[in-house]
């Protein structure tokens, strides 16, 4: 029964935070403003905590490569089968079908559900991972399938095959260095602008030289990472909306379809293949369930003009999630 209660708690903080949006008390752009306290304060709050009463194993690097991993075969596989696919679902299949919301979801849970002590492998897990969410997925998308990410593409444009902006190459030698350094600044903006990846990089530093953070710091940030769970499942609720036709049903479907099978892959590589304990294996397995990203509603905004849509696919595997890790943490006895 206890293993029930928190998953329960957390379903009904998302439910409240769509029934604060239906009945007006919150606007549908009012999560911008909860996204911006998560990223920037409650969850590097929390993964500093973590880090802070948690032993460092330098075998836990192995799952932080895992996650990088993790998000990069997806989107990559997603690519190579959609070929003929309209450029429209084909973009939303691959920015909501890799990546997970780890500090806003997967954390809060593993917390609740296992305790402090398999967090850091969540963690871990997320440095591999935000390096996709913070900049490449958008990235990668972006470069392969030729889209312009200035503005969105229109309705004509996502019926095609591939993006309108055809590869050409620059002749002049100075013009194109000036390229190249306007694409390293622009991805590089979106790494070092993100408090939670600047986070996660300087406590992987202080790991790796065995950099220890004073207790106290810990004790001072404890309450702004308990504020973590509640803000982030609140926030995934406001995200949440109904579908509007069966076509955003199927749209919704393709992406939890392709998620879920990568889930499944990932749990039965990661309980074979990593060395580390049972239960750091059992967190990571957890984490393979985890919901489309909250930069998935951002990034498919910025391409597709539809952040409504990913909204409602986080929503959705949000709650899918939920139940998975549930399943999982009475199934699996470690």
């Amino acid at each position: 029964m206890e293993k029930i209660v928190e998953p329960v708690v957390f379903l009904c903080i998302i439910l409240l935070g769509y029934a604060f949006k239906r009945i007006g008390w919150v606007k549908s752009d009012d999560y911008k403003v909860m996204q911006k306290i998560v990223f920037n304060l409650l969850l590097p709050a929390a993964v500093v905590a973590s880090f802070i009463n948690n032993e460092h194993d330098m075998r836990l690097l192995w799952v932080a490569l895992f996650g990088f991993c993790a998000s990069v075969i997806p989107i990559l596989t997603i690519y190579a089968v959609t070929g003929k696919t309209p450029l429209g679902n084909r973009a939303f299949y691959m920015l909501n079908g890799s990546g997970y919301n780890i500090g806003c979801f997967a954390l809060p849970v593993v917390l609740a559900l296992m305790g402090p002590g398999p967090a850091i492998a969540v963690i871990m897990f997320d440095i591999g991972n935000s390096v996709m969410m913070s900049a490449g997925m958008n990235a990668v998308t972006t470069q392969l399938l030729r889209i312009d990410d200035t503005q969105p593409l229109t309705p004509e444009e996502q019926s095609q095959p591939l993006g309108p902006r055809p590869p050409r190459k620059i002749m002049d030698k100075d013009a194109r260095r000036l390229q190249r350094w306007a694409n390293f600044r622009r991805i590089a903006r979106n790494f070092y602008s993100s408090a939670a990846f600047m986070t996660y990089m300087l406590m992987l530093l202080f790991m790796v030289v065995g950099f220890s953070i004073p207790h106290w710091v810990g004790t001072v940030l404890q309450p702004l990472s308990n504020a973590n769970a509640f803000c982030s499942m609140f926030m995934v609720g406001m995200l949440m909306d109904l579908p509007h036709g069966t076509k955003e049903v199927k749209s919704v479907a393709t992406v939890v379809a392709w998620r879920w099978a990568f889930a499944f892959i990932f749990s039965v590589a990661a309980w074979f293949i990593l060395p580390v304990d049972p239960e750091i294996r059992k967190a990571v397995i957890f984490v393979c369930f985890a919901p489309v990203g909250v930069f998935s509603t951002l990034f498919t905004d910025r391409v597709l003009g539809n952040a409504r849509l990913a909204g409602l696919c986080l929503a959705t595997t949000a709650v899918l999630g939920l139940i998975a890790m549930t399943v999982a943490n009475i199934v699996i006895p470690a």
